[in-house]
């Protein structure tokens, strides 16, 4: 299957590192074995929106590819639509889906932010101590993901992204403040593509010009290192962060949209 999107394209960087990709014909299974409590680690990514008749058809799909892995107790489905097409999702809500749209932001290039923070050191980050210290700022930043609770999957992301820097596929750079960790992200590439992650401000220190400042590094960092020659960003539409990133380059070029479930998930 040939994705058009960009979103979902960068998306798969990460399971083609340490997953596992089955090519169907009309749609794509993910399996993240490293991360089994990780939900879109493990989902099927559909080359069309739903349509008529997708929700039995779908749920039944996913049940007959992931039957082997009993820790897999939930549903996630993306599809291949730049177009912003949602297709049929009103039987997916029904019976308590989540629909997600998200926006996506690329760019070639990138400008200064408007208000660059000077005072900042931006580096790759290289010991435990330092790891660890971007893991709680990103769990003080966007708490767990994970709905029971599980500290375990997030940690188990880290690791994930430490071992692609260490593989040479990218880099998770701090913002310093002295030894005051108050920004940090992950940028990654393959090929053509580079994909940024985890972007983090420290409550503490955000409208400082931090957040702005790091992604410049990094998108300069992404080109000159990494090879990128266009770099991708995943985020909520309209939100604060958004209008960061386009401050210094990035400009909207589609949306990515996806359903979820999971038991006790509300409706």
């Amino acid at each position: 299957m040939n994705l058009r999107s960009l979103g979902y394209r960068t998306d798969l960087i990460f399971p083609r590192f340490d997953g596992i990709l089955c090519d169907r014909g009309d749609y794509l299974v993910i399996r993240t074995p490293a991360n089994p409590l990780f939900y879109w680690g493990h989902f099927l990514l559909f080359a069309a929106p739903p349509g008529a008749g997708d929700l039995d058809r779908w749920r039944e799909l996913f049940t007959e590819e992931f039957r082997a892995l009993p820790h897999v107790k939930h549903f996630a489905f993306g599809w291949d639509a730049p177009d912003d097409a949602k297709g049929d999702v009103q039987p997916f809500l029904a019976v308590g889906f989540h629909c997600f749209t998200n926006v996506v932001l690329a760019t070639e290039s990138v400008q200064p932010p408007p208000h660059p923070n000077t005072a900042i050191v931006i580096r790759p980050l290289t010991t435990d101590a330092e790891w660890e210290a971007s893991l709680d700022l990103h769990l003080l930043c966007h708490g767990n993901d994970d709905p029971s609770g599980d500290l375990t999957f997030i940690r188990n992301q880290w690791s994930r992204f430490r071992a692609l820097t260490q593989a040479g596929s990218g880099a998770w750079l701090g913002a310093f403040l002295g030894d005051q960790l108050v920004g940090a992200l992950g940028i990654f590439a393959e090929g053509e593509l580079g994909r940024f992650q985890e972007v983090s401000t420290h409550p503490d220190y955000r409208r400082q010009g931090i957040c702005g400042t790091l992604v410049h590094f990094a998108s300069q960092y992404g080109f000159a290192q990494l090879g990128a020659q266009r770099l991708v960003i995943v985020t909520e539409e309209g939100s604060h962060a958004a209008r960061v990133y386009q401050a210094v380059g990035f400009q909207p070029q589609e949306r990515q949209c996806g359903l979820t479930w999971w038991e006790g998930m509300e409706s």
